[in-house]
């Protein structure tokens, strides 16, 4: 059952080099044609005129990264199906992130999504926003690289460096000389090799088991399809509240307030076409989401009595799937290779993403302004393309130092995919404080976002209960071993719940969702006394109508038009 060696040969070499030529093709291709990226508005956002086909993808593949294949298929494995129903809270809250967030960005068009804060607040909620997430985007782009890395040089002979080198410096090229139109199209052929490599897990299991039931009946006497836990309990990991509520909040901080995903809304003709975009983002993110889920059941219809990470064959569940494709398919030529290749895929599509946006917030929110202060003018249009270029390049090269850095951080590694989420939650809270409302000022808003980010950290960092895996077996191993994980083991090493904070033992999920909640209270009142204190009434403020949700700028303009209209006189005469 064990692999005795790598089984990654010269065909599935060949495989992923083409997939890694085709990605820096891309960028060539872009570089030399159209308006040859000359431009800012064409390399950040492609002159505006991409269709919806393309930005559909993207907007899946921008943040379906390799730690989420490697991730969500070691969650059904360990912890069973009930995953899968955060797909719905995408479908729920996509109408919320089209209709009212989106419009905003769109009729703003600012390449930077936090010259909005700037417009509705002030400058100092603009920074702290940019800083927020130029940190949480860089340090998380590491991680992509990273993980897979880590993953696929243990099973596939793969060098870590070599593999951190490859996807570091393929994305960095193209991305840099590509801009918009080369990541948008690179996404396109990614994305497909991505369900490339779920589908042949998949379907090497429906070979192995026969059909899809059979590998369910396994799955089913496993305990891991259970998917009615409608448990209220807030400490529950998954439950249908949490995982709608807590994935919806998530969501929203992705598809509806994120730079990288508005800078994809923008690269589309009109508003019209950017919601047809989310909308059909969804079910293609769902379809690739609900497949990494049932590998993960795939994986277990074949290990389920003997588990590679208690027999010691590997070291992590995050292994699992690679562990899979070598042990299972690595005789046949090139199809691990393929695997391999979308691994990589969905860390390029990650990474070239984040390098995009990264440039544009360096470049909006940093460079412009200071550039302003020092020399009292605006930059020059013609110099702003080239620095903009260098900018990605410079974060390209930032991310493969904290990808090889990542391997000294130990435990940090996970707590620097937490802070992934964490910050969401805030700056969600801190965009709706200014599209919702009339009365959220600058200091409340900067405030509540402090708050937000302070409570939903000390929720991700506290001490938590280890979560107990769903049993595996060892009894069909086929050779003896000596160093053994057992159940017994693992629960001795797992204290009482009761032992910790009822806080502390509240789902991962939830933290997002009290930081969101945390930011608009705090920001809120806050907003409300500082208002009192000097003074200033919502009435008295001048604000732009269409820096709100369009409900309330309807309103705003209904009441605009009637006040503007002229007094009826009282003296007629007949």
């Amino acid at each position: 059952m064990a692999v005795s060696q790598p089984l990654f040969g010269v065909w599935d070499y060949v495989v992923v080099a083409v997939v890694l030529l085709i990605s820096s093709s891309i960028g060539i291709y872009y570089r030399f044609t159209g308006g040859k990226q000359k431009t800012v508005q064409e390399y950040l956002l492609a002159d505006g005129n991409m269709a919806i086909t393309p930005v559909a993808f993207s907007l899946m593949a921008s943040f379906m990264s390799a730690v989420t294949l490697l991730g969500v298929s070691s969650e059904n494995y360990t912890y069973g199906f009930q995953f899968i129903v955060i797909n719905l809270s995408y479908g729920i809250f996509t109408p919320v992130a089209a209709y009212l967030y989106l419009p905003v960005f769109f009729k703003l068009q600012a390449t930077s999504a936090y010259e909005y804060l700037e417009l509705r607040f002030g400058k100092t909620s603009r920074l702290a926003a940019s800083l927020s997430y130029t940190l949480q985007i860089t340090l998380y782009m590491g991680i992509v690289v990273y993980a897979p890395a880590l993953a696929l040089e243990a099973l596939t002979g793969i060098s870590k460096f070599l593999a951190i080198l490859s996807i570091g410096l393929v994305c960095t090229f193209y991305s840099t000389i590509g801009g918009m139109k080369a990541v948008l199209m690179t996404d396109v052929f990614q994305s497909l090799l991505m369900f490339a490599a779920v589908f042949s897990v998949i379907g090497s299991a429906l070979v192995e088991k026969g059909s899809f039931s059979e590998i369910w009946r396994i799955a089913s006497e496993g305990g891991r399809t259970g998917l009615l836990n409608f448990d209220p309990d807030p400490t529950v990991r998954h439950t249908w509240l949490s995982l709608i509520l807590g994935g919806g909040v998530t969501y929203l901080s992705l598809y509806a307030v994120n730079q990288i995903q508005v800078q994809r809304y923008l690269t589309v003709r009109s508003v019209k076409d950017a919601q047809t975009a989310l909308w059909w983002s969804w079910p293609i993110l769902s379809l690739l989401s609900v497949s990494t889920a049932f590998a993960g059941l795939s994986i277990y219809a074949k290990y389920y009595n003997c588990d590679p990470v208690k027999a010691n064959f590997i070291t992590s569940a995050d292994q699992l799937m690679p562990y899979y494709v070598v042990d299972t398919m690595g005789f046949i030529p090139g199809l691990s290779g393929i695997f391999v290749a979308g691994i990589f895929s969905a860390a390029l599509s990650t990474v070239s993403a984040a390098l995009n946006s990264l440039a544009a917030v360096t470049i909006e929110d940093y460079y412009k302004p200071l550039y302003r202060v020092i020399y009292k003018t605006d930059v020059p249009k013609e110099s702003i393309s080239l620095k903009t270029k260098i900018t990605a390049l410079i974060y390209g090269l930032i991310c493969m130092g904290v990808a090889f850095l990542a391997q000294f951080l130990g435990g940090l590694l996970e707590a620097a995919l937490t802070i992934f989420g964490l910050v969401g939650g805030p700056l969600l809270g801190l965009f709706s404080l200014g599209m919702f409302t009339l009365t959220a000022n600058e200091v409340g808003s900067v405030t509540g976002l402090a708050f937000g980010v302070a409570m939903a950290g000390w929720m991700a960092f506290s001490p938590k209960p280890v979560t107990p895996a769903l049993p595996t077996s060892t009894d069909g191993c086929d050779i003896m071993f000596s160093n053994l994980t057992s159940d017994a083991t693992v629960s001795a090493l797992t204290q009482n719940d009761d032992d910790y904070f009822w806080l502390y033992r509240v789902s991962y999920l939830y933290n997002g969702v009290a930081g969101l909640v945390v930011t608009l209270v705090v920001g809120y009142v806050t907003s409300i006394v500082t208002r009192k204190i000097s003074g200033r009434r919502v009435e008295d403020e001048k604000y732009d109508p269409y820096l709100f949700v369009p409900p309330l700028a309807k309103r705003m303009l209904e009441n605009e038009k009637n006040n503007l209209a002229p007094e009826p006189p009282t003296d007629i005469k007949y």
